[in-house]
């Protein structure tokens, strides 16, 4: 647990929401079960096996002399501590406290999280970059970008995408509890209009989501294993078979996959098999601080592109 500790000792005070420590990539031998980020005001160490008290002692005081260097005058120490560990999974403030409502900041967009609730605190700090990459995307269109994103969960990549001028954004996600929060997240930056929320089953609403196309950009980004929702081996085809039709001539399509046991490997068979028109155009880099022994176990964020329209001939 030592390169955690160091970790804490050298850190800077962050103002974006991100990760401080990765212990999931297997750079650091001894702590691929631990992670820790900073969700401004507080901090949130997460294990999957669970830790001793003297371990979280220790944690605790690297953090006191840490905060006493680089915390702002007469801040406190607010951190939580999360175990993930099977059958023994607990969520526990460790010192000061939560806000309630808890909004923090990413590259100038404001997202509601609960670090205290549940394991998906409403932003995933791996998709930093992908959420930046949209965000540029879109602004290249001059205003006229209309974005389908599906498996939208609280609608990080839709704030993305009206941060870079998009017109319209068709979020969809099954989750009436995800989309509520990303209608928040929308008005936190101020959104009132310019996306709109489908709560249905992306399979059975590929009418409803044809109609408002084609798009210029379509993200997908499913659950790698969610029973009765969505299974990658078996699912992932379904949406790519319909990209062709989704998209405007030049359009891209960004697809996400976050399952260590699949390759990118995975994405690119099946998409030179089944939409061999769609031209892969690069692979998204990660975060440097998600950097993984094995990129193919990390986050895999592929673009994909459509081709242009046949110049007109006289």
């Amino acid at each position: 647990m030592q390169t955690l500790l160091t970790a804490i000792a050298t850190m800077a005070l962050p103002t974006d929401a991100q990760r401080i420590f990765h212990g999931r990539g297997g750079m650091h031998p001894g702590c691929e079960h631990l992670s820790f980020d900073w969700f401004s005001p507080a901090w949130l160490l997460t294990s999957f096996q669970p830790m001793e008290a003297t371990q979280l002692t220790q944690v605790h005081q690297a953090l006191i002399k840490r905060w006493t260097e680089i915390a702002p005058a007469g801040a406190p120490l607010n951190w939580a501590y999360q175990c993930r560990a099977t059958g023994h999974a607990e969520t526990r403030l460790m010192a000061g406290s939560v806000p309630d409502p808890h909004d923090v900041l990413e590259h100038g967009a404001r997202y509601r999280v609960h670090l205290l609730k549940g394991q998906n605190h409403g932003l995933f700090l791996d998709m930093a970059n992908g959420r930046q990459w949209v965000k540029e995307c879109v602004r290249k269109q001059a205003g006229e970008a209309k974005v389908l994103n599906l498996f939208a969960y609280t609608c990080a990549f839709s704030i993305a995408a009206l941060q870079g001028g998009a017109k319209q954004v068709v979020n969809v996600d099954m989750s009436a509890g995800a989309m509520g929060l990303g209608q928040l997240n929308h008005a936190l930056n101020g959104f009132q209009s310019g996306a709109s929320f489908l709560t249905h089953d992306i399979f059975k609403t590929w009418g409803k989501i044809t109609r408002s196309g084609p798009y210029h950009l379509v993200i997908v980004d499913p659950p790698s294993f969610q029973k009765g929702s969505f299974i990658a081996t078996k699912d992932y085809a379904k949406l790519m078979r319909r990209l062709p039709d989704l998209l405007r001539p030049g359009g891209q399509a960004m697809l996400c996959l976050n399952a260590p046991e699949l390759s990118a490997d995975f994405l690119q068979h099946q998409m030179a098999e089944i939409a061999p028109e769609l031209v892969f155009e690069q692979r998204l880099d990660n975060p440097p601080v998600f950097t993984d022994v094995d990129p193919n176990r990390s986050l895999k964020v592929l673009i994909y592109r459509a081709p242009d329209l046949p110049p007109r001939t006289a």
